[in-house]
């Protein structure tokens, strides 16, 4: 038994949820991977997965061996690229995940120029909003907006969304164009509300006219838990909605939305990649945190905030 071909085999297996799928993309026949698995398990005299028709998953010791292996086997893969020519081309495989705008916008768009660079480095993504285990589920990073609530991870800011107010012009016509913040709390107007992951609850936003201070919660009809279903509501003409600069830019400029309050800002959001807090970051992830954070001088440049 090959313990690498072994330890691979095995955590493609927990990835993939199935010795089917691990054998199709390790290229291998499902026999190979199965007695891959089973010679490891001889090895260690443990038992590392519960295997039913429907399913494959970790026992206690299986789950623990794994995270060692998953760090093993990245190691190993530094080690190799250091070591070799291929020093400034590294590989293997990322697993990210984004905000659903974000990927559709900037991230997945800018992608082809990534992997012109880097042509041997697979990217896992998951497009969501919501909390993600970067530990416990084995994530690489993560690109989120707002403050990072997970103090035990490492975090790098790479932007500052700047936000603003947009409505559908079939939703004024229909209430009428607020003049003032404080409008959107007390009369027939509404907003669609955004679904914070970490509290469950829908956001609430400050905005500032010189000395002038408006905290808006706002009424709604709808609250949604993901940035493009957010932007389809307010298409539609659900209410008012909050959207950072690049999100607003084709349908302000198509005349789909409309911007209130121009004299009102907001403070920016700012935006960060999170990651495990390993000792040694791997080459891979070190390349796309660095694009990722270029990518975002294009987009959403850090605001330098006073000290005044």
């Amino acid at each position: 038994m090959d313990r690498f071909d072994a330890m691979q085999a095995f955590a493609r297996v927990v990835e993939a949820g199935s010795f089917t799928k691990a054998a199709d993309t390790l290229h291998m026949s499902k026999t190979t991977v199965t007695q891959l698995v089973q010679q490891l398990e001889a090895r260690l005299r443990v038992k590392l997965l519960n295997r039913t028709t429907r399913k494959v998953a970790l026992t206690a010791d299986g789950a623990v061996y794994y995270e060692r292996v998953v760090k093993l086997l990245n190691d190993m893969d530094d080690a190799e690229t250091s070591l070799s020519a291929a020093a400034a081309l590294p590989r293997g495989r990322l697993r990210v995940d984004v905000p659903s705008p974000f990927a559709r916008l900037i991230l997945i768009p800018a992608l082809p120029e990534f992997h012109a660079q880097y042509p041997d480095i697979q990217i896992d993504m998951g497009v969501s909003d919501r909390i993600v285990d970067i530990l416990g589920e084995n994530v690489d990073c993560v690109v989120r907006g707002g403050e990072i609530a997970d103090q035990s991870l490492m975090a790098r800011r790479i932007g500052d969304l700047q936000l603003g107010l947009y409505a559908a012009p079939s939703y004024l016509q229909r209430v009428g164009t607020p003049e003032h913040p404080q409008e959107l709390e007390d009369s027939a107007q509404r907003t669609v509300g955004f679904i914070w992951a970490r509290t469950g609850k829908p956001l609430s936003y400050s905005l500032r006219r010189g000395d002038e201070q408006q905290q808006v919660q706002g009424r709604y009809v709808l609250a949604v838990d993901d940035g493009n279903a957010y932007l389809a509501a307010g298409l539609a003409g659900l209410g008012v909605i909050w959207l950072p600069d690049y999100m607003a830019k084709a349908p302000a400029a198509n005349g789909e939305l409309l911007r209130l309050f121009e004299d009102w800002q907001l403070e920016p959001m700012p935006m960060y990649v999170a990651f495990p807090p390993n000792r040694h970051i791997s080459i891979k992830l070190r390349v796309f945190i660095e694009w990722v954070a270029q990518l975002m001088v294009q987009h959403a440049p850090i605001v330098e905030r006073s000290n005044a």
